[in-house]
């Protein structure tokens, strides 16, 4: 591991500094640092200076009537065992008890999950089914992106030189589901995983999936087959094989993609009827 400097700035404003200072690929943010130490340890990253945003005041948990705010640097174990949120939104606390274990989701974050953008990220495609939306902020100013928008492909997104993940917006709490699988049910990567919701304010579904490159996505043939808000067996049945046949679903060295395309089946089969009893999943 090559040396490199930490750096803890006080203020937004200040890592926003510390980021501009560095030049490309000399700096990296260090936000829960569960997955960037092992980056560190192979060297697959080689930076300068690690800008920690340790400090900051981003550890927030804001409900404002239907919306959430989680502020970025946020432990996932405060998302997990906040009450509100298992009760309006259970599919994002069974996708946050899908990380790792208790003691890896005590410094894992949001934020940084976003940020690391990784292709069987169990965190991203509930945000996709609940249309959540990234507040970003840097050396422009602030914006706001929807997460479909802010993930690019695997270990790559929207941020712009300096910017920084400030928070993520769920802007309607909805019933919701996250079922995976894998090979063991803890500190391993899921060979596929699928999330749904039910908006009532727009009368329509989300369904995702993940667990193989490049990324995480939205699958509408899937959305428009469960139809209204009460679907029958038949269209379940038919949305399951809409997200068999249409999923952009590859093989990898985890899984081949035969295997992943019977397996998508049953996943969202019972993710359906999660929501219908009222749980997010396991």
């Amino acid at each position: 591991m090559a040396p490199f400097a930490v750096v803890a700035p006080a203020s937004p404003d200040e890592a926003i500094a510390e980021l501009r200072a560095a030049g490309p690929g000399e700096a990296v943010v260090l936000a829960g640092g569960t997955d960037l130490l092992f980056d560190l340890e192979d060297s697959r990253v080689g930076p300068r200076r690690v800008v920690s945003l340790r400090r900051l005041p981003w550890r927030t948990l804001d409900w404002n009537g239907p919306s959430l705010t989680i502020g970025s640097t946020l432990p996932l174990r405060a998302i997990e065992t906040d009450p509100e949120v298992r009760r309006r939104i259970p599919g994002l606390y069974a996708a946050v008890r899908a990380v790792g274990s208790v003691a890896l989701r005590h410094q894992a974050t949001l934020g940084g999950n976003l940020g690391r953008s990784a292709p069987a990220s169990d965190l991203i495609p509930i945000l996709l089914v609940l249309d959540a939306e990234v507040d970003l902020l840097g050396p422009s100013g602030e914006r706001r992106i929807d997460v479909d928008r802010f993930v690019l492909g695997s270990r790559r997104t929207a941020l712009a030189p300096g910017e920084l993940i400030r928070s993520i917006r769920i802007p309607e709490a909805r019933p919701s589901a996250y079922l995976w699988q894998r090979v063991r049910p803890f500190h391993d990567i899921s060979h596929m995983a699928v999330a749904v919701a039910f908006s009532a304010a727009r009368s329509a579904w989300r369904v995702a999936v993940s667990g193989f490159p490049p990324r995480p996505l939205l699958v509408p043939e899937a959305e428009e087959a469960l139809g209204g808000p009460e679907p029958g067996p038949e269209a379940v049945a038919r949305a399951a094989d809409a997200l068999a046949a249409h999923a952009p679903i590859v093989a990898d060295r985890r899984a081949s993609e035969a295997y992943r395309r019977q397996l998508v089946r049953p996943l969202l089969q019972r993710a359906v009827q999660a929501i219908r009893a009222g749980s997010g999943g396991r």
